[in-house]
């Protein structure tokens, strides 16, 4: 099951990293381990860091660097009108593939067929 999980996570993790910077700008480390706090406990950082760089280059999350107290700045990403735009397109996506998955989980026929 740990592959397959895989394989469907990175179809979706876009869309769950959006929605965590709905909720509050954050640097890497802290979408990571709020990842984590929400039960993906096996998303390595480096997987989350490589989808940051592809969201910032789509231009879906403003970006501004904060002093830390060890190493460089930190990126801090927040959600932008444009990543607004992707998640409620996700939502919207995501709405519709969960509820003919589980017509065909449960052999109902889908809501909004």
């Amino acid at each position: 099951m740990a592959k397959q999980m895989t394989e469907m996570l990175k179809g979706t993790l876009e869309g769950v990293v959006l929605a965590l910077l709905r909720e509050q700008p954050a640097y890497g480390y802290e979408i990571t381990a709020r990842l984590r706090e929400h039960g993906f406990a096996d998303i390595v950082e480096g997987t989350v860091y490589a989808l940051l760089i592809r969201i910032e280059q789509r231009g879906l999350v403003d970006v501004e660097r904060v002093p830390s107290e060890k190493g460089p700045p930190r990126k801090v990403y927040a959600l932008n009108t444009d990543g607004q735009a992707v998640l409620d397109e996700f939502w919207s996506t995501w709405g519709f593939l969960s509820d003919r998955i589980e017509a065909l989980r449960t052999d109902t026929p889908p809501e909004h067929a």
